[in-house]
């Protein structure tokens, strides 16, 4: 009798590194790569189901090298192998190139997919391991701001409000931009686009009656069957837009769904006694991901640091200040910037969206309270930004630093351009320019704007984020 086939009970997950990419070279495996989050109901489900099945367990380590990445806390590597969605679930050479595959795929269909992968790996040629070059300037011009303006709005849903039809996310920037324009030349048609969203958002699925807060985003184009998962950078967006609009508009019942974000994130998000906010909360068990992410608690402070001025609430003030402290101490190491997440430890430096979030925070807490320290810091954030991550060719900044070689496989040795991140920056850098006296920022402003305007066009709703940052810088 042949012997019996032991099957695991668990798959053994690596973390991203090249130590896990070099063990594939010398197995000569393929690597399965999974990116989850700890909020997805998807991903859960793909944990219960395919994951857990002992014979697809055994096939995943006998023949692949898993790599498992939480899309939350490394959002870089995220960025770059996303394939749809969370999870995704991705096959790669030794060199982290990608071989194929999706989104969720079923423990009736993984069986049959590990052995096609298997099979084409060991009939594949040896990938061209040439390092990939960091992409070159466009050399397309920059869309005129009115024919962008068009763009972006011609997507707008004039029943329902918010942009596109399903599934359907709650963009801000373009209600921002709704907003910014009608405080400049008051326009019924400006002002309409901002209500009729808001409504139905905050009246409609997207919005938790019980508890407050807004899910994630919404399956249908009347914002109905919402993925119920609720993040913290979701609810601080949706917070800042509906103070934003409660005042530009005298619209009263915008404040309250304002207020009912801010009972659900300090209910059920915010550390009370120390300070700051947990990551998100899952649909189904209402578990709390407990670590502190710097741009999301970045965002967060800000938008509370806004509803507390509007709203004339001084504790909401003091928490937002408490929060930020606590978050930017624990994340914070001079001359390498802020970390990306605190979980007891910091981890992941030289991301460019923490730095940008944190340092228009910290602006924003001296605008708040007149403390110099908080400008200081935001010229520190943004020296080491522009120190790391400036492209000194073509203007503009990388999504994260140079180095990192240990983790620099695949598709991580490109550094990416990211169009949000830079509008934003170019935002902060133009606000620290007047804060600061220091025309270098503006310069730097300037030249990030010349060198993301080309991609606006293809930006749908987003492209409003570039127009915010060129309207500041008129």
């Amino acid at each position: 009798m042949g012997s019996l086939r032991v099957l695991p009970r668990d798959i053994a997950w690596l973390p991203w590194s090249a130590e896990a990419f070099a063990r594939a070279r010398t197995e000569r495996k393929p690597v399965l790569l999974c990116i989850a989050t700890a909020w997805s109901q998807s991903c859960r489900e793909m944990d219960r189901t395919s994951y857990a099945d002992p014979s697809i367990a055994f096939v995943i380590n006998d023949a692949f090298i898993p790599v498992r990445v939480d899309a939350d806390r490394r959002p870089d590597i995220s960025e770059r192998y996303n394939l749809g969605g969370w999870p995704t679930t991705a096959f790669l050479t030794p060199d982290g190139e990608i071989l194929g595959g999706g989104t969720y795929v079923a423990a009736s269909r993984m069986a049959c997919a590990l052995e096609e992968v298997r099979a084409a790996f060991l009939l594949s040629a040896p990938a061209d391991r040439r390092a990939p070059s960091e992409p070159a300037a466009s050399l397309v011009p920059a869309m005129a701001p009115e024919a962008l303006w068009a763009r972006i709005f011609a997507d707008y849903d004039p029943m329902f409000g918010g942009f596109g039809t399903a599934s359907k996310f709650p963009h801000t920037a373009p209600l921002h931009l709704a907003l910014q324009r009608h405080r400049q030349l008051p326009d019924a048609g400006h002002a309409s686009m901002v209500m009729t969203t808001l409504d139905a958002m905050g009246w409609g699925g997207l919005y938790d009656e019980a508890n407050g807060g807004f899910f994630r985003c919404a399956g249908t184009r009347d914002w109905q069957q919402p993925h119920r998962e609720k993040t913290l950078e979701v609810n601080a967006q949706l917070l800042r837009v509906y103070t934003d609009a409660a005042e530009a508009l005298a619209v009263a019942r915008f404040a309250d769904c304002a207020s009912g974000v801010l009972t659900f994130v300090q209910n059920w998000l915010a550390d009370q006694q120390d300070g700051g906010w947990y990551g998100s909360q899952r649909a189904d068990d209402g578990h709390i991901d407990t670590a502190f992410y710097a741009d999301a608690n970045a965002v967060m402070a800000s938008a509370a640091l806004r509803a507390a001025a509007v709203f004339g609430d001084d504790s909401l003030r003091d928490f937002a200040v408490k929060s930020l402290e606590r978050v930017l101490l624990a994340c914070y190491r001079p001359g390498q910037g802020v970390a990306h997440y605190y979980d007891g430890n910091a981890h992941v430096r030289g991301l460019l969206g923490d730095q940008v979030a944190m340092a228009a925070a910290q602006l924003d807490a001296f605008e708040t309270t007149d403390n110099i320290v908080y400008e200081m810091m935001a010229e520190e954030l943004a020296h080491y930004a522009i120190r790391e991550m400036w492209d000194g060719a073509a203007g503009g900044f990388f999504d994260r630093a140079s180095g990192g070689e240990s983790e620099a496989v695949g598709l991580m040795r490109v550094r990416l351009k990211p169009f949000v991140a830079n509008c934003e920056a170019a935002r902060m850098l133009r606000r620290l320019a007047a804060s600061s006296g220091d025309m270098e920022f503006a310069r730097c402003a300037d030249e990030t704007l010349a060198a993301v305007g080309p991609a606006a066009a293809q930006q749908g709703p987003l492209a409003a984020h570039y127009l915010l940052a060129l309207d500041q810088a008129r």
